[in-house]
């Protein structure tokens, strides 16, 4: 069968809603600064109603990276989950006019609202985010496209969506397609918290069913529980074919086989770090699939990321292949 998709995204089908937040009303709110926070529908309402300026993006940490790479114009589709209600509507709107195919369409009936986490961005660029689960958070093996996810060269997976036992289904469905089809199956770690909720199921996935793994370096540490990174990666290396790490302001590390890379990063103030590491995925997947070198696909990650740290929203505001281009990438 020819593979159709260059790329193909399954996780939490989350709008984000971003509004600024200084200290004393992350206080107030009772809102822990810099880390995810599920909540329930009430509290949702709760902080929404209390956004003053609203930004409203199609997200999910792997649909931004799903769509960075639409946008550098590869053939992208997303997999996710949203209710027939208007933000649900908006999601998928979002992501065809992006350019990338959104093969499930809103579900009526009753099911929970659209997922939705209110981002609340710091004077500092540290993001706080509030995550109401909602329908996303219900996706299942039967929401798996089969069609879809055997027809990718790469499939890649949220690591939220292992926060319920519906997405553990769907992740192993769409991996069996994906490796049906003769494409690469790999996971984004998410959170070190989701590291720590899941540590056995994600040391055993990344052994056994993934090609490829990309992590902060907190979140490697965490599920080695170790404060040794390269120890912690020496490990991700011997049992996953391709290993990236991604560590704030120090290098990019890769690991395949026997191959290393290392790609310096330039420190920046962000002005709101949201999104960074879903653009990062982006530009190293774009290079990883297009076929070039690690250290290349590095470079186009770094600069996917700090493209968008330079903003507010999680998407690129200067289109990936211009910054690319410039850099004497492509």
């Amino acid at each position: 069968m020819t593979q159709s998709y260059d790329v193909v995204g399954i996780g939490n089908a989350i709008v984000d809603v971003i509004s600024h937040g200084d200290d004393s009303f992350l206080e107030n709110m009772g809102i822990t600064k810099g880390i995810m926070q599920l909540i329930e529908r009430e509290r949702a309402e709760v902080l929404y109603a209390a956004m003053s300026d609203r930004v409203q993006t199609p997200g999910g940490s792997v649909a931004n990276t799903i769509a960075g790479l639409g946008t550098l114009g590869l053939k992208t589709a997303f997999l996710g989950k949203v209710k027939d209600d208007a933000l649900g509507r908006f999601y998928a709107d979002g992501l065809a006019h992006e350019g990338t195919d959104f093969p499930n369409p809103p579900v009526g009936g009753d099911i929970p609202p659209t997922s939705r986490s209110m981002i609340f961005v710091s004077p500092d660029g540290e993001r706080s985010m509030n995550t109401y689960l909602g329908a996303g958070a219900d996706f299942d093996e039967g929401d798996v496209d089969a069609d879809v996810a055997r027809a990718a060269r790469w499939l890649f997976l949220e690591g939220y969506l292992y926060d319920k036992p519906e997405g553990k289904a769907a992740f192993t469905a769409a991996a069996a397609h994906c490796r049906a089809g003769g494409g690469k199956v790999g996971i984004t770690l998410s959170d070190p918290f989701c590291v720590d909720r899941h540590r056995a199921d994600f040391k055993r996935l990344i052994a056994d069913e993934m090609d490829y793994t990309i992590g902060n370096h907190e979140e490697w540490l965490s599920l080695y529980e170790t404060d040794d990174l390269d120890a912690a990666l020496a490990k991700a290396a011997s049992v996953c074919d391709l290993v990236v790490c991604t560590h704030s302001g120090e290098p990019v590390r890769v690991i395949r086989g026997d191959e290393t890379a290392e790609i310096p990063v330039q420190r920046i103030t962000p002005v709101d770090a949201t999104g960074a590491g879903d653009q990062f995925a982006a530009g190293f997947l774009y290079g990883m699939a297009t076929g070039q070198s690690l250290e290349t696909a590095g470079k186009m990650g770094v600069a996917a990321a700090s493209e968008v740290i330079r903003h507010i929203g999680p998407r690129p505001k200067t289109p990936l292949r211009k910054l690319f281009a410039d850099q004497g990438l492509i």
